[in-house]
């Protein structure tokens, strides 16, 4: 995870992963309203997922039902936001960017049906346990998060490691007196030269 990209490669990344998911997310809710029934649910995996029309005025996973607008700018805020943090960013691996357009396309996706109907199209229900009617953009927002998470927390940690990889190099340089391309001087004496002047 090492790879990173300029400001404006990640941008135009995050935005393409962003458009595609909003595709996909729009394309597959026009077949469940195309196709569904409200209230009949119809099996997709038998004994895991059926199919199950729902609208939703609510947040991801029907969270907060009659309190759509709110979650319009909430949206807005968050999509800004990721796009900003993006932006300013010196240094982001090309995985976080991914992330970061999931975020985007699952939040924009949800955006147009709250704007353009009022409500969410919802059509995935589990089966293997009770759990709220979702869509496709809800699992790109959720996974998103969640990796965007734990990829943060590995680069993080190997950024580290790298820092203390170069620290403990530099003190076994200093260590075995290494003169290497330095015209003669020690890593010792460009230390103590750096503190200061000559004397006398």
């Amino acid at each position: 995870m090492r790879r990173t990209m300029g400001r404006s490669a990640r941008m135009g990344l995050a935005l393409a992963v962003a458009a595609a998911c909003v595709a996909l997310d729009q394309w597959t809710k026009a077949l469940a309203l195309g196709n569904l029934v409200p209230g009949r649910s119809m099996t997709l995996v038998p004994g895991v997922m059926d199919l199950l029309l729902v609208r939703n005025t609510g947040a991801a996973f029907s969270i907060g039902e009659g309190a759509g607008w709110v979650f319009v700018l909430v949206c807005l805020v968050v999509c800004a936001a990721v796009a900003v943090a993006l932006w300013r960013a010196r240094d982001v691996p090309v995985p976080l960017v991914v992330c970061a357009g999931l975020v985007m396309g699952g939040g924009v996706g949800n955006l147009i049906d709250r704007v353009t109907r009022g409500w969410v199209c919802d059509f995935f229900a589990t089966t293997f346990v009770d759990f709220a009617v979702f869509n496709v953009a809800d699992i790109f927002v959720c996974t998103g998060v969640g990796l965007g998470i734990v990829l943060t927390l590995v680069w993080d940690a190997r950024r580290a490691r790298e820092g203390e990889a170069k620290d403990g190099r530099a003190a076994r340089s200093v260590a075995r007196g290494d003169t290497e391309g330095t015209g003669g001087r020690s890593a010792a004496d460009r230390l103590r030269g750096k503190g200061g002047g000559r004397r006398g």
